[in-house]
């Protein structure tokens, strides 16, 4: 075999290789790629900046590639002296020559040639990551009400960065937990926001004059990319926002459409007072730990933006969500599902192509009519509107969980987490999702991110005690997050609740009543829409107990209590399956299986996948307690097999299943769904 390298075989290549030598062309060609290697890599880096098109990266490497055999014939033909440039002597015949330049030139094309075929598809692929998150502006005004404003300037900007479908913007809930932070680290809140690029910048008001100091960072290597500076009248402060989402899509090269740029380019208010006050109510709305809701306080404050400015269209699709947010998750009430529609329509009629209205009036026919169409086609109108909104993917993903589509519903609840990561609601949402198809450890790994990212949150942590529970029957991880909360943290008796709950799984009867005791209210809020009577709650573990008697007077007292309940929501579903099971617990059967089918009726699985066998597993609550134990077994057969939260060791921990125990279907059941060895 012949060596590559041995010219022997060819005399004439040993000649050129010294004429190269002699000649000083390779010091020529090393210099030329190191040179060229250092331009491109500085282009690369700096023409994004200069804001310069992808096309005049690739011109200056056809340039440089077409330059290599141009500078190899110069080297070759050419010396640098002391006494300048002069012509290098020949020593060789004119033959050989012409000869080793036409292999020189030869060469110098093909280098170039391979040299290209590698270089140009990478600068053609260059692709710049339009990615971003907007930091919390900071506040240097005097007045702390003017805290609200910066929050408002980094809100309008980053929801008008959100409207850009070329761009990935990170939701508000997760860039507000950098809010107050003096020294930021540009590379891990960018790995992990997941962006490539971060906003951040300051802002003081002094009377009705505005300065806004921003800056765009390249997240990977804490670089400044630009600066701006804003001085400008109060009433301009939309025109500031605008600008900036103009410069920062040109900036990472994001197309904007027409329709994008006058949605841009549209003032929500003309009152500054009104959008301080929408500032305000904004806020409050977005934060929804189920443990500290402040949706209550959104409410006037959005009503009273709308009465300065009755032409607020963006209030009253605020206000409107409220409305469905509160009547969705604990206060079933007519008169708000009513309100929550009336002020989705008033939005659309002040602007029809407002995409936040269409998210109201999306929500307003989910959760106030359960009308899931009619609820996605606004949705889809909204999230074409605003690419970027975390809420509108994660409406549609827990729709499509409820229509039993699980699979097309992960993913959008994921890319709802993807812009939105360190929002506890949306992770804790995918969190139900996978805890309903029993994917314990993927629930679990989604709770601990929700309590590194608000570790001031109790109810990552609660779930994680209750998921112990039911996914393992750990009792003492649940008991150790209850314990540990303050007396005083019990919003409406919700920890009251929790509490008693814990304790009557570990069969402490009368540790349970004592808790119960010390709660002044007589119901108290739980995890769905029913309020729970104290009084329920006693007669139920006085029973446990043996004690009849008290349990009679202390569940008669609970079912007068759940009456009143039904009549001011008569079509919800968890209060009538918590009066069949009062009416179970009191002997009352054919009442009691009758109100656990109309619960069944108001919400059954063919319509929701989620919650509607929540509904069945309170019916087979009721036939157990009533002594029907074929059909209670039958439900519960029925229900290990599709997604809820019913799991096995709950079944062996329950009370409310103790009647079951004996029957040697219960513990055949326990053998077909639990665990394998």
């Amino acid at each position: 075999m012949i060596a590559m390298h041995d010219a022997s075989k060819f005399p004439f290549m040993s000649g050129f290789f010294e004429e190269l030598q002699r000649r000083k062309v390779y010091r020529v060609a090393a210099a030329y790629v190191i040179a060229a290697g250092f331009i491109i890599q500085i282009g690369s880096a700096v023409f994004p900046a200069w804001e310069l098109p992808n096309w005049t990266l690739r011109l200056v490497v056809v340039l440089l590639l077409i330059g290599f055999p141009i500078a190899l014939i110069l080297a070759w033909a050419y010396d640098i002296t002391r006494q300048g440039i002069r012509a290098t002597t020949n020593t060789i015949a004119e033959t050989h020559l012409r000869r080793n330049m036409i292999i020189l030139i030869a060469t110098g094309v093909i280098a170039s040639a391979a040299a290209g075929f590698l270089l140009l598809p990478r600068a053609s692929a260059r692709k710049i990551d339009k990615s971003i998150a907007v930091l919390p502006f900071q506040n240097l005004s005097d007045e702390k009400e003017n805290a609200y404003f910066a929050d408002g300037m980094q809100d309008d900007i980053l929801t008008n960065l959100s409207k850009i479908g070329d761009l990935k913007v990170i939701s508000r809930t997760s860039v507000m937990s950098y809010r107050g932070e003096g020294t930021r680290n540009a590379r891990e809140i960018g790995k992990a926001l997941g962006v490539a690029t971060l906003l951040e910048g300051s802002v003081r008001r002094v009377g009705n004059r505005v300065r806004v100091n921003v800056q765009l960072i390249n997240a990977n290597n804490d670089e400044h990319i630009w600066a701006e500076d804003y001085d400008r009248d109060l009433t301009d402060v939309f025109a500031i926002q605008t600008d900036l989402a103009q410069k920062i899509a040109s900036a990472l090269q994001a197309k904007l459409s027409p329709n994008e740029k006058a949605r841009l380019d549209r003032r929500p208010t003309q009152n500054p007072d009104a959008y301080l006050l929408f500032v305000q109510a904004h806020d409050y709305a977005n934060r929804t730990d189920m443990f500290h809701d402040t949706s209550f306080k959104a409410e006037p404050l959005f009503e009273q933006a709308i009465k300065l400015d009755p032409n607020f269209s963006l209030a009253f699709a605020g206000l409107s969500m409220v409305e469905s947010w509160v009547y969705h998750s604990f206060d079933p009430l007519p008169s708000r599902r009513e309100k929550a529609r009336l002020n989705a329509d008033e939005a659309l009629r002040l602007q029809p192509d407002l995409p936040e209205a269409h998210l109201a009036l999306g929500f307003s026919y989910y959760y106030g009519d359960r009308d899931y169409e009619r609820a996605l086609d606004e949705f889809e109108i909204a999230r074409r509107g605003l690419p970027n909104e975390s809420q509108a993917y994660l409406a549609i993903g827990s729709i499509q969980r409820r229509q039993g589509k699980w699979a097309e519903s992960t993913a959008n609840l994921e890319k709802s987490a993807a812009l939105d990561p360190k929002n506890i609601s949306v992770l804790i949402n995918l969190c139900f999702s996978y805890v309903a198809q029993r994917n314990f450890e993927t629930a679990d790994k989604l709770l601990d991110r929700a309590i590194a990212a608000s570790p001031q949150s109790f109810q990552a942590r609660a779930l994680k005690g209750f998921m112990a529970v039911l996914w393992k029957g750990d009792l003492s991880a649940a008991e150790k997050v209850f314990s540990s909360t303050p007396p005083e943290t019990d919003p409406a008796g919700l920890m009251t609740w929790a509490r008693a709950w814990i304790l009557t799984l570990e069969r402490k009867f009368p540790d349970a009543l004592q808790v119960l005791e010390r709660f002044r209210g007589e119901t108290m809020f739980t995890t769905t829409t029913a309020p729970s009577p104290k009084a329920f709650l006693e007669g139920m573990i006085h029973l446990l107990q043996g004690d009849k008697t008290k349990a009679q007077a202390e569940l008669e007292h609970a079912r007068l209590v759940s009456e009143k309940l039904l009549r001011e929501a008569p079509g919800d579903s968890a209060r009538h399956a918590q009066h069949g099971l009062i009416l179970a617990a009191l002997g009352q059967k054919q009442e009691a299986i009758a109100e656990g089918k109309r619960a069944v009726e108001l919400l059954p699985e063919s319509q929701d996948a989620l919650d509607g066998p929540q509904a069945t597993a309170t019916l087979a609550q009721i036939y157990v307690w009533t002594g029907e134990f074929d059909e209670a077994f039958r439900l519960l057969d029925h229900l290990f097999a599709v997604p809820n939260n019913l799991t096995v060791p709950m079944l062996k921990l329950d009370p409310a299943w103790d009647p079951l125990r004996k029957d040697s279907r219960f513990q055949a059941l326990i053998d077909k769904y639990g665990p394998k060895a």
